[in-house]
């Protein structure tokens, strides 16, 4: 029974160890650092069909890369440490509410906001509820990513469009994913089909 509780538990903190990469600015430097990153986006995207640059342009905007992101803590009276603003954790800082409709939906006893698997699945999961909600489309970085933050009733309401800084910071998501696009044209064939198990037919790189 102990050696099961010590192997899930290491399954448990897998992909979630160690501080974000060193170059959140370049997709290749980050997967080089964490190669299962990519494998975790690849499967996103084939399932959800959200591409891996933007998913991983969310996930430097939400979290800077860091599993244990959560918002500021809120002082009262400027000096007593309050509650924070939301419940947002994880890579995704996906929040409580929809985090729970995520599992209801997905399932899955050991999904983790702080591991990066279920981050990225997640965020899949979400655009995709986004694409056929709004009918956004799943490249677009720009408003996956306002729908994401206003959640989709605060999207077709329309507020973020009198919003500079939300729209400021869809356009950097939006930068980002481009850029990350580009420099994965450059560096993908390095990271598929790099397992053993990985050839011929059964290897789509």
């Amino acid at each position: 029974m102990r050696r099961l509780l010590a192997i899930l538990a290491m399954l448990a903190l897998a992909g979630c160890a160690g501080g974000p990469p060193e170059r959140t600015d370049n997709l290749c430097r980050v997967f080089e650092q964490q190669p299962s990153w990519y494998d975790y986006a690849r499967a996103s995207e084939e399932r959800w069909g959200t591409p891996i640059a933007v998913q991983m342009a969310f996930v430097r905007q939400e979290s800077s890369f860091r599993h244990d992101a959560r918002p500021p803590r809120q002082w009262l009276l400027g000096f007593i440490p309050w509650r924070r603003p939301t419940t947002a954790y994880g890579y995704a800082q996906a929040q409580n509410p929809v985090w729970g409709e995520y599992l209801d939906d997905r399932g899955g006893l050991f999904s983790r906001r702080t591991h990066m698997k279920y981050a990225l699945d997640f965020i899949g999961w979400y655009n995709n509820n986004t694409h056929q909600r709004l009918g956004i489309s799943k490249r677009n970085a720009r408003h996956l990513y306002l729908a994401y933050h206003e959640g989709h009733t605060g999207y077709r309401r329309g507020h973020w469009q009198n919003d500079p800084r939300l729209q400021r910071t869809a356009a950097r998501v939006e930068s980002t994913a481009r850029t990350y696009r580009a420099q994965l044209q450059e560096c993908e064939s390095r990271f598929q089909c790099r397992h053993f198990w990985e050839f011929g037919p059964f290897c789509d790189a």
